[in-house]
């Protein structure tokens, strides 16, 4: 099978996309999922630039919003959680506890694998919900014990998946949160 995409790049082709992108070398190389050292010899180095980069460079290229599709935003709340299927990142939750607002960003077209579905700005409740759907349900049978066990005072989901990391026996997803 053949594609459309050149084997090699120059030094000039990698810094002008880097440039036209609007991205340092360390942004770059974050995006490209290599070192700012590799960056830096691409950039400077008098030889051709082969493998995948050769492919996303191409991509880039032709559809430059896909940096703003992939770019995690600026954390502005205290509270984040990334949720995740394997080792995707699917969804970014950012919350305001204080004022029960949440602001989401998913990073997947999936909605299978998205935090909240089709929902595209759930509110503090449906934030709740999700949360306790990553959790052992509120009325399970020997919920003390399961407490007990994860050391924790009193039934509260957040604090549940800051122990579990709301992994369960029959997916893949799993919670990381930030403080």
């Amino acid at each position: 099978m053949e594609f459309a995409i050149q084997s090699t790049l120059t030094a000039r082709e990698i810094k002008k996309v880097r440039e036209d992108l609007g991205l340092r070398q360390k942004d770059f190389a974050a995006l490209a999922n290599v070192s700012v050292k590799t960056v830096e010899r691409w950039e400077s180095g008098g030889t051709e630039i082969t493998g995948p980069v050769v492919t996303l460079v191409k991509i880039l290229k032709e559809n430059p919003d896909i940096k703003d599709e992939l770019e995690i935003p600026p954390k502005e709340q205290v509270l984040r959680l990334k949720y995740f299927c394997g080792n995707e990142l699917c969804t970014v939750i950012d919350v305001d506890e204080r004022n029960q607002k949440i602001r989401i960003k998913n990073f997947v077209h999936d909605i299978m694998y998205r935090a909240f579905g089709r929902n595209e700005h759930p509110d503090y409740k449906e934030y709740e919900e999700f949360l306790e759907s990553r959790c052992f349900p509120r009325t399970r049978d020997k919920m003390k014990l399961m407490l007990k066990e994860l050391n924790l005072p009193f039934y509260d989901p957040l604090m549940i998946i800051q122990k579990t990391e709301g992994r369960m026996a029959e997916d893949d997803f799993w919670i990381q949160i930030e403080k």
